[in-house]
């Protein structure tokens, strides 16, 4: 039985935190929680980080040079169903295709909404290449974009891109295919090529790459074909015609959205995602492999 001292000296003593009590007893929850809350701060500062890396001084573009030629550029892509885009894409095909078109119509070139010419004997996304070939004839060079994709900055032109890449080269030095890479090698979803003989070849190349096409997953097989001709390519061919952008912002941005995947890829190449992860003032954002396609459109155009 307590003396009265002790009870009065239990009274005067604090209560335990409920977090104590909890944790007092199994140090593993402790650990589980500040790891948690540790995880939870990483996220918060690298999504802030990355969306606002433009103004922490990452430079995507060139700028503009008034002695840079005008060139005579065409934008194609998918603006419908049959163009790809996922299921969570259905329903604001209306959108991606008015901010396409009136970015053309704003700075001076044309659009194309090639979803008419899709081949059904193979995905979508491989009708990309008979819709370059389509128009390639008729300009100087044709800038495919993925339908998951926006214009997110109006003020930023096609010829800036292509000079941003190519700089003083000569005509004849011209390259005739310039693209991103990012973590996963090169991409197909956002890419300029040129009117050449090169690159008609090279086009139908692509097209003949069957052995690629892949039906009922996540990867339809024009992208790792893309990737296996340009690895085949002899050095000094593709050091002549293939240019890559230091800077895959300039033309391709992707959403930073965390993921165990995602973060592991931060951590494992950190420069990957400076150089290429969407920040506010960038030409384009490209909505590669988000499964809620149609909330991050929503979000951008509503400037959020």
């Amino acid at each position: 039985m307590l003396r009265q001292s002790d009870r009065r000296a239990r009274r005067r003593s604090p209560p335990r935190r409920w977090w104590w009590r909890w944790c007092g007893r199994r140090p593993w929850r402790f650990l589980a929680v500040f790891a948690a809350v540790l995880l939870l701060a990483s996220y918060l500062v690298c999504a802030a980080v990355l969306r606002r890396a433009n103004a922490l001084g990452r430079r995507c573009s060139a700028g503009w040079n008034p002695a840079w030629p005008r060139l005579r550029i065409a934008m194609v892509s998918f603006s419908d169903e049959r163009g790809g885009g996922g299921r969570s894409f259905l329903g604001m095909m209306d959108a991606v295709r008015s901010n396409k078109m009136k970015y053309s119509a704003a700075r001076g070139y044309d659009f194309h909404d090639a979803g008419d010419i899709v081949d059904r004997r193979r995905p979508p996304s491989w009708s990309k290449i008979l819709a370059i070939q389509r128009h390639l004839p008729d300009y100087d060079w044709v800038f495919w974009n993925d339908a998951d994709s926006l214009v997110t900055n109006f003020s930023i032109t096609l010829d800036s891109v292509l000079w941003t890449v190519i700089g003083d080269a000569e005509f004849d030095d011209l390259p005739d295919l310039i693209l991103t890479e990012d973590f996963n090698g090169f991409n197909a979803g956002m890419f300029f090529v040129r009117r050449s003989r090169w690159s008609d070849g090279f086009l139908q190349t692509w097209w003949n790459q069957t052995d690629f096409i892949r039906f009922g997953s996540t990867k339809s097989g024009d992208n790792d074909a893309l990737k296996y001709l340009i690895r085949e390519l002899p050095a000094e061919e593709r050091r002549r015609h293939v240019r890559v952008s230091p800077m895959q912002c300039l033309f391709n941005s992707y959403p930073w959205v965390f993921t165990w995947k995602s973060f592991y890829r931060l951590l494992r190449s950190p420069g990957s995602f400076w150089r290429g992860a969407y920040s506010d003032g960038d030409f384009m954002v490209h909505l590669a492999g988000l499964d809620n396609k149609r909330e991050w459109v929503t979000k951008i155009l509503n400037g959020t």
